[in-house]
């Protein structure tokens, strides 16, 4: 049998029967669960340098553990000297086994880095059972030498769930450990 991540064990053993208990689910697959995890970083001083672009992706594809993609603007905007198609960002989804490990070190590494830290705020919610955060550094992830960046960028982390509401994808999250500002019963 191969390796399973812990956070994947945790659910399936003890998230999914708290959550079907919390909110009276008559069938398992009504369970809300994440499907996907988008890490997504603006560079917007890209358009004067490419090598911005490369960095990103070299961090990007060392934070999640797999392959990031540069992504282009769709048009053109002349205030910002931006061309349609120039590298503007970068951006990786993460999925099944490698989404689970990310969140594992994002939860129990990497939150507990960030500096002056009072809890995630709770206003990340889109109302159909996603939620949204962002990090103002990416120096945060133990992934990163901090000798060897040469800019510090943010990015915005996106937890998208089966969840049909703000108050499940909530549940859901706290069950996983992620640390909310106001914790609401």
């Amino acid at each position: 049998m191969g390796y399973t991540p812990r956070l994947r064990e945790k659910y399936v053993k003890e998230i999914m029967p708290a959550l079907q208990k919390q909110f009276n689910f008559t069938t398992v697959m009504r369970i809300p669960k994440i499907t996907k995890i988008c890490l997504n970083q603006g560079i917007g001083a890209a358009t004067a340098d490419k090598k911005l672009i490369d960095n990103g992706i070299n961090e990007m594809t060392m934070i999640a553990g797999q392959k990031a993609v540069a992504t282009k603007s769709r048009k053109d905007i002349s205030n910002f000297k931006l061309r349609k198609g120039n590298p503007i960002g970068v951006r990786v989804t993460l999925r099944g086994d490698r989404m689970y490990e990310f969140l594992d070190r994002l939860i129990s590494v990497s939150i507990p880095r960030i500096r002056d830290f009072r809890g995630i705020n709770d206003k990340g919610f889109d109302g159909k059972g996603n939620y949204s955060m962002g990090v103002t550094e990416q120096i945060i992830f133990p992934e990163i030498d901090i000798d060897k960046i040469n800019k510090i960028n943010g990015m915005d982390i996106t937890f998208v769930t089966t969840a049909r509401n703000d108050e499940e994808c909530m549940a859901l999250l706290k069950e996983f450990g992620l640390p909310f500002k106001n914790q609401k019963k």
